[in-house]
């Protein structure tokens, strides 16, 4: 089977990593693989700021998350404690934006199932990130001027598996 194909097929969300860094070569890949993300126009407007899962701001991005849901003691953080994390940001003005770093977020959990690696696409710190503290959160992850948060992706070696999701072809897919 194709490798492309067999890595959609398996690559599921994770939820618990070894504290295991990432190589260069691996972190090198998984960025090589969302700059290669088609973009519209071929703007390529989306950027990276990659973090080491123990970096403070993804604590702050915690805690806000937390306080804006009331969440008190959670049993993990956003992250699941992965060894490195990356937050894709786009030009906010721009109308693909999001699409682009959509694009670009998948491009990298397929690569890092390619790896072996775990991978989890993350957007529940939206509201923390874009709310009363955006401006504080955009120039502490150096994001271009004009960017906001898009989505972002946790990376590492996996300390647990999972079943890649179950769909219903009947449900989701209307062939006319």
């Amino acid at each position: 089977m194709n490798n492309i194909i067999e890595a959609i097929q398996k690559r599921s969300s994770t939820r618990g990593y070894t504290a295991e860094p990432l190589t260069d070569a691996e972190l090198n890949t998984l960025i090589q693989s969302g700059l290669q993300a088609p973009t519209a126009a071929n703007r390529q407007e989306i950027h990276f700021t990659v973090l080491k899962g123990d970096n403070s701001l993804l604590k702050e991005l915690e805690d806000e998350k937390n306080r804006l849901r009331e969440i008190v003691n959670p049993p993990h953080n956003f992250y699941y404690e992965a060894p490195t994390v990356v937050i894709i940001s786009a030009d906010s003005t721009y109308k693909w934006g999001s699409l682009d770093a959509g694009i670009a977020v998948e491009n990298m959990a397929l690569a890092a199932e390619g790896l072996g690696l775990g991978n989890l696409i993350i957007g529940c710190i939206d509201d923390a990130i874009k709310g009363e503290k955006q401006e504080y959160f955009s120039n502490a992850l150096h994001f271009p001027e004009n960017y906001e948060y898009k989505i972002a992706i946790a990376f590492g070696h996996k300390a647990v598996t999972k079943e890649p999701h179950t769909y219903s072809e009947e449900v989701q897919v209307t062939r006319l």
